[in-house]
């Protein structure tokens, strides 16, 4: 007797096909920035444009990552724009109305938004709150409170202006790039760290992805939720300090004009590097995206439409692509696909007792 060859198992490898979903977004980064640069030679493939790029987008990244978070589980933060505007008009109305230092305004802001954030999580899965119609709701308020602190008017620093150490928040650079991207690639890897590699992060996935299995895991799927809210929070809250040292005037309304760009940059992200998920890695490729396909429009000279147009288009784009890649991944086509074939079966194996010798 002979004891019969066991089948190789299947392994899972990378095609062509996986390897175009996963990168193609990035690919498609280089190609515009190659045909911008090819159809405008004299003024985007600049130093002037890249910083400009690394500089101005660096908010929309961070607050596209806040997003993100939620996202995970499966929950989506409306309040991010709202947060966002009233964090940066606190910070500056504590530093030129109440004289606080600003390293105390800048952390009082952080602790303000990440409780918004807990409660914004305590009232999706404690109150059985849709997250749309949660997160909306707060941050109507929201925005009648920075109303109510503005007045609805501007808040406009003295002749001293404001202190230097602040506006260098933004307006540093660091080894000749601005220091704002450094924050972006900071913040986004400390969040590849802990979605990708830490238990932490794994547990959001599988809140995420299948409740009721992370209930039977037991994986505390409320305050799971609830962390990713206060994540989102905090993350904002850093974005409205960066916010507010950008534009050192307090506009109570100008978080709204963040909210469609961190939303479109969060799900397109979700059909990058890992298809199906989100994560942060795909989204900061997802902001690149945007950033350069819209500075490439703005120097063609297109007009003031083109933006929404773009921004809106790509958030359905987003949502299908998303929904699409998500729905490949529960189904398991994927990984189908990509096992390899089994081998032939021998004559003893299809007929007659196996390792029968003749």
């Amino acid at each position: 007797m002979t004891a019969s060859p066991s089948a190789p198992r299947p392994r899972r490898h990378r095609t062509g096909g996986h390897l175009i979903t996963a990168y193609g977004l990035l690919a498609l980064t280089a190609l515009l920035f190659l045909a911008f640069s090819l159809a405008l030679p004299r003024t985007f493939p600049t130093r002037e444009t890249i910083d400009s790029l690394l500089s101005t987008q660096s908010i929309p990244a961070i607050l596209a990552l806040a997003a993100m978070v939620p996202i995970v589980t499966r929950a989506f933060d409306l309040s991010i724009g709202y947060v966002l505007g009233l964090t940066h008009v606190m910070v500056l109305q504590l530093i030129i109305d109440a004289h606080w230092p600003w390293p105390l305004a800048c952390l009082a802001v952080l602790v303000g938004a990440g409780v918004v954030g807990a409660l914004n999580g305590v009232i999706v899965e404690f109150g059985q709150i849709d997250s749309f119609i949660a997160t909306l709701g707060t941050g109507s308020m929201l925005y009648a409170v920075t109303g109510w602190i503005t007045g609805g008017a501007r808040i406009v620093p003295g002749p001293q202006g404001l202190p230097a150490a602040f506006t260098d928040l933004y307006d540093s650079t660091l080894v000749g790039l601005p220091v704002p991207a450094f924050y972006v690639l900071a913040l986004g890897a400390v969040l590849w760290l802990v979605l990708e590699r830490l238990p932490l992060g794994r547990c959001l996935y599988v809140v995420g992805s299948n409740p009721r299995a992370a209930d039977l895991l037991g994986i505390p799927t409320r305050r799971y939720t609830v962390y990713a809210f206060t994540a989102s929070g905090l993350i904002t809250g850093f974005a409205g300090i960066l916010l507010a040292a950008q534009l050192q005037v307090g506009n109570p309304s100008v978080g709204l004009d963040y909210l469609l760009p961190a939303f479109a940059g969060a799900l397109l992200g979700s059909t990058a590097v890992r298809p199906g998920r989100p994560n942060a890695l795909g989204t900061l490729v997802a902001v690149a995206v945007l950033a350069v396909g819209l500075t490439g429009i703005a120097q063609l000279g297109g007009d003031f439409w083109t933006t929404p147009l773009f921004y809106g288009g790509t958030l359905l784009l987003a949502v299908g692509l998303a929904g699409y890649s998500a729905r490949r991944l529960r189904t398991g086509t994927a990984a189908v696909r990509d096992v390899p074939a089994a081998p032939p079966t021998s004559p003893d194996q299809d007929g007659g007792p196996q390792g029968a010798t003749p």
